[in-house]
């Protein structure tokens, strides 16, 4: 029961959050350190999310060969300037390739 009530009470948030982003007053959202946060904080969360996709199982550290090397061919790719759906399949196939030669 207690899943239950963190999932509802995750989702009573978010909502809560994106409401208040609806009743914000303009000039609130026009200083320059509030849109600086709003510019950054979602690329430190995608970092976040990527960090803990490719580097821990469960709730340990894991270095995992193949997992690095697919998050290395999507970097390569974003430095080229690859289209995402490109990034992601760089991703995926090096990942893949991998796994399947057994490394």
């Amino acid at each position: 029961m207690t899943t239950w009530i963190a999932v509802i009470a995750t989702g009573l948030g978010c909502y809560a959050l994106k409401l208040a982003g609806l009743v914000v007053p303009q000039r609130v959202l026009d200083d320059p350190r509030v849109r600086r946060f709003s510019e950054l904080v979602p690329v430190a969360l995608l970092t976040a999310l990527v960090a803990v996709q490719a580097l821990a199982n469960g709730r340990a550290l894991e270095l995992n060969g193949p997992r690095l090397a697919g998050l290395a061919a999507a970097v390569l790719a974003l430095l080229f300037r690859a289209p995402f759906l490109v990034v992601l399949l760089a991703a995926a196939f090096v990942t893949a390739g991998l796994r399947l030669l057994g490394l």
